[in-house]
Parts: structure tokens; sequence; C-alpha cells
């Protein structure tokens, strides 16, 4: 008897394990499972093609097998693509683009940060008079295409001086980046107490006091993910670039567009990827490294907004 209930009193726990297997294995979940590979497989596909031509010579390049892992692996296209490949009489590589898209994100990012974080706090606690209607139309802002208003901005920014220039495609950055930024901070500052605004006030806090010394440390996570927004957006960008930066100033992308584009002789197609992501390198690293805390600081701003 004692052996009995010791050997029912043991296969009770087994029961929950078996149908905690039976309903890990539903018809559901494998084909979720094989959804989720199928997506995975569809976007790292093109990143792998890309990874391993880049480390072909050539001769491998040529005889077609575009899955192929490389039989002698070789780090020359990356050096290439970096300081020696030609656009058109010049053979520098991407290089000076990596240059000129560090001097236009940089600037562009912090004073569209700031500008929106200002726009926010003012909206959100004093309230002008006429504060929604200019909310609204500075949002309108965001959906208005860059094509649309393409020539007045060339012809207005060669008024004044800047078309062509460095302070010029900082300006253009900032500008077409100032709705979404706006819009990122009103709605976070908008989920802050009343209450703790209207202490600072009793205080004896002033504009930029209470926005400097309260706001902006408060606001850590909305600027990283503000941050991550403004980089990637920037330093992809092709074609504000190409209009507006000058032939000094061209970002990276528009340098990786010259290099693809010039063909002289053998079109060498691992060149070609090694530059492709040493271009998309910089938000590849921003994304793996702050993932976390953009999804954290975009979860922090839906739910107290």
């Amino acid at each position: 008897m004692s052996t009995l209930t010791t050997g029912l009193s043991a296969a009770r726990p087994a029961l929950p394990s078996r149908a905690r297997r039976r309903r890990t294995t539903t018809p559901a979940r494998w084909g979720l499972y094989a959804f989720l590979l199928g997506a995975a497989a569809f976007f790292l596909l093109p990143l792998y093609v890309m990874l391993i031509t880049s480390v072909k010579p050539m001769e491998e390049i040529r005889l077609g097998n575009l899955f192929s892992l490389p039989v002698k692996m070789t780090l020359e296209p990356w050096a290439v693509a970096w300081a020696g490949a030609c656009t058109g009489l010049q053979c520098e590589g991407i290089r000076g683009g990596f240059v000129n898209s560090l001097l236009i994100v940089v600037p562009s990012t912090a004073v569209s940060i700031f500008l929106g974080a200002l726009n926010g706090y003012a909206l959100s606690f004093w309230r002008p008079r006429g504060g929604q209607w200019l909310f609204g139309v500075l949002l309108l802002g965001a959906f208005v295409p860059y094509q649309v208003i393409m020539f007045p901005l060339v012809r207005a920014f060669a008024a004044l001086s800047l078309f062509g220039t460095l302070p010029g495609i900082v300006l253009i950055h900032t500008v077409f980046g100032m709705p979404v930024m706006t819009l990122l901070f009103r709605n976070y500052y908008a989920s802050i107490p009343a209450e703790l605004f209207k202490a600072a006030r009793i205080d004896g806090g002033g504009f930029w006091r209470i926005f400097l010394q309260l706001m902006l440390p408060m606001s850590l996570p909305i600027i990283v993910v503000a941050v991550i927004m403004q980089v990637t957006g920037i330093w992809n960008d092709f074609i504000l670039g190409l209009v507006f930066a000058g032939r000094d100033h061209l970002p990276m992308t528009v340098q990786l567009n010259n290099v693809i584009n010039t063909t002289t002789g053998e079109r060498l197609y691992n060149v070609n990827m090694a530059a492709t992501l040493l271009t998309s390198l910089v938000p590849l690293v921003i994304y793996l490294v702050s993932g976390r805390w953009f999804v954290r600081g975009i979860a922090a701003g839906a739910v107290k907004g």
C-alpha cells in the first residue's frame, strides 16, 4: 500500500509537466515559430550575403556561388572601400563621407533635441496663448514630403548664403526634425504631474531654471529615444545631403551611392558590399547597444502620456 501511495505521489508532479508539454506543441505555436523564423531569415539573409561577399576575393565571386562561404577570406575589400574606392577621378573611399556625416549628425541631433524639448516644455507647462494652434501647425510639418518644398528651400537657402554649406545642412535637418521632437517631448512632459511644476514656481523657479534644473534631468528616457531616432534618421538620409550639403560636405550615404555607381572596368561587388556595410555600421551599432533603452523610453512615454 505504501509502495502504491509512493508511486501515485511520485506520478502527480509529472501530470502538469506533460500538460505543459502538450500546450507548447500546439499547431498554432509551431506556426508562430515558423513565421518568426521565416521573418528573421527574410531580414538576415541579405545581410549574410553582403557580409560573406565583402570578404571574398573577386575570383570566388565570379563563380556565382552567392551563398557559399569564402574559401580564401580577405579584408582587402574593406580597406579599399574605406580609403581607396573611386568616385569619378578621386579614389579616396568613403572615409571622407564618414567624417562629414559625423559633422552633420552631431550638431543636428543636439540642436533639434534641445529645441524639441524646449518646445514641449513650454507647450506642456507654460501654455502660451495660441499654443495649441502653434503645435498643430508644427505637427503638419512632419507630414510634408521633402520633395514638395525642396525648390522653395533651395531658393531660400541660396538667398541666405547657406546653400551647399555645413551650417545649411545642419539647419535643414534641425528644421525637419523639430516637429517629431516637439511631439515626443510634449507628450512626455504632459505626463509629469503639474504639482511638481507649481512647486518649482512657488520656490521661485523661472522658465529656464525649471527647464534646465528640473525638466531636462527628468527627461533622460525620452532623450535616449530622441537621440536614436535623430541619429539613425539623419545618418541614413540621402536626398537632403545630396541637395543641401554641397560638394565638400557630402554625407556617407551620398559617397556610397557615388562609389557603387562609378563603373570603371570590372564592377567590384566585394568592395561595394563592404562600403554598404561600413555606411550602415553606425545605425546598426546604435540599435544593438541602445535598443533596450529605446523600448524603455517609448514605453515610459506611452504609459505616462
